[in-house]
């Protein structure tokens, strides 16, 4: 097997005994449980962290809210907010290469990709939320109370960090969903609990490091790795969090929206896609080809606004399939440490099954593949698969398969082309891809998703909120529409 190196910084973190980060203490876990973190390209076991329970969340919020109420943080000017998101950004940046090794060796991604996407999206989100503290504003109104009318009064509003904030991460982009939850709730005033996926669990450990290294005192970032079932259900239902973030699932996104809801805790989830790539028959076809084949075989197909569903207009269908099935054929699988690869494993063997179980099942109602469709190891691996002959109603269509997987189908007209985008229980992105703007902007407003894309797909921009309509979720990451997330508005009436 071939070996590669890490940078010594990597490999000093990955040989430590990973345990959860509590205001500035490294606990075990109070039952002594570990999880097992196990590398994607191989499928072996590199290193453990402490498997957090709900005692020990119990902890992580008891010590959140303290310093929410009184502390040092509870007292700091919006300006000493800002510098300390600038210098946690600027530890990210100085940290980037061996960030991206530990994204790799737990996620699977590419080290290039996940030092040049990840961690730079990340530092760039920082940076712009870093600008946030310092602008959080009330307005003032000038009231008028009928039973009153003889009074005077001054009338205006306020918005106050909303307190203790659960923050629940997927696997999928790990360090980078994380800042998506910190960068706010650092800017606002809030005290963070975070807990990352149990399949990735170490990039989150590194920042809560980071964050102390930064200056932010003990207390406001707190990480507990753990199972969803407890420590993950032990947050999302806890009577002492102010405001639970997600992103992951539906499914699981419901569950932990019920539980918010028992506790009428604000709550926003980022939840999955099955996001429509329509190409008009006007499009450049080689850079449709390309940027369709880019929408869906991205981190590996791993993303929640992945472009899973292709709708070709028929003139340029066969031609284009063909380019992408091209495209696809010669993609480099690899181990993510390695430069040359394109495209690394899928997260772990069940997310591996799962998907193949996806294709298997395409193949059973009559799809066709062009390309691909194989698994392959040692590690998690999953070819790149083009899929046809598939009808609206197929499994592949309809169902999320977060894996490196197109389903592709020719239309005819504009309008059957949005009838069939829109026809998803999910509206979380979508791309067009064409020459016609006049064309393009009468379909933007029929297109329900959060997010559409003109000859890109997934092009992300901090000062652009990210969200879903229908089942992709509530509410939005990034952008100013994520202040109002994690602040409450107060109302202040004073008779003068």
């Amino acid at each position: 097997m071939t070996e590669f190196s890490l940078h010594p910084d990597t490999q000093a973190f990955i040989n430590r005994t990973h345990a959860l980060l509590i205001g500035d203490q490294r606990p075990e876990a109070s039952d002594g449980g570990s999880i097992d973190v196990i590398n994607p390209a191989t499928g072996e076991r590199f290193t453990q962290v402490a498997r957090g329970t709900a005692e020990d969340i119990n902890r992580a919020v008891a010590i959140a809210r303290n310093t929410f109420e009184d502390s040092s943080w509870s007292r700091m000017k919006p300006v000493e907010r800002e510098r300390l998101l600038w210098r946690f950004a600027d530890l990210l940046e100085a940290n980037a290469q061996s960030l991206a090794e530990i994204e790799c060796l737990d996620n699977g991604k590419s080290v290039a990709i996940a030092k040049a996407v990840d961690i730079q999206l990340a530092i760039n989100f920082l940076r712009y939320m870093a600008g946030w503290a310092t602008k959080i504003e009330g307005s003032h109104v000038q009231p008028s109370v009928p039973f009153m009318p003889d009074a005077q009064f001054h009338g205006y509003t306020t918005r106050e960090p909303v307190g203790v904030v659960g923050a629940i991460v997927a696997w999928n982009f790990p360090l980078l969903l994380a800042c998506w939850k910190l960068g706010p709730a650092l800017a606002t005033g809030c005290t963070v609990v975070l807990k990352p996926a149990e399949d990735t669990p170490l990039t989150a450990l590194r920042l809560g490091e980071l964050a102390l290294e930064a200056g932010y005192p003990a207390g406001v970032l707190n990480v507990v790795p753990g199972l969803g079932q407890d420590a993950g259900a032990a947050l999302s239902s806890h009577p002492d969090v102010d405001k639970l973030t997600f992103t992951g699932s539906t499914g699981v996104g419901k569950l932990i929206g019920k539980a918010a809801m028992d506790q009428m805790t604000r709550v926003t989830l980022e939840l999955g896609g099955k996001s429509p790539t329509i190409v008009l028959d006007d499009a450049n076809p080689q850079e449709a080809a390309a940027g369709a084949a880019n929408a869906i075989f991205f981190n590996h197909g791993q993303v929640c606004c992945a472009g899973s569903r292709l709708y070709v207009q028929r003139k340029l269908f066969d031609n284009l399939i063909a380019d992408i099935t091209d495209i696809a054929g010669n993609i480099r699988l690899g181990n993510g440490l390695d430069p040359y690869t394109e495209m690394g494993p899928l997260v772990s063997a069940v997310q591996q099954q799962r998907v193949h179980s996806y294709i298997e099942k395409g193949l059973a109602e009559g799809a066709t593949i062009t390309t691909g469709g194989n698994t392959q190891g040692p590690g998690f691996f999953v070819q790149p698969t083009v899929v046809v002959d598939v009808n609206q109603r197929s499994t592949l269509v309809q169902e999320e398969i977060f894996g490196p997987v197109l389903v592709a189908m020719p239309f005819d007209t504009i309008e059957e082309a949005i009838r069939i985008a829109n026809d998803s229980q999910y509206g979380l992105g979508a791309s067009i891809w064409s020459n016609n703007l006049s064309a393009v902007h009468r379909m933007v407003p029929r297109i329900k998703s959060g997010s559409v894309w003109v000859n890109c797909h997934t092009a992300l921009d901090p000062a652009l909120p990210f969200g879903g309509f229908k089942q992709s979720g509530l509410g939005r990451e990034m952008g100013a529409a994520c202040i109002e997330h994690y602040t409450e508005v107060k109302s202040v009436l004073m008779k003068i």
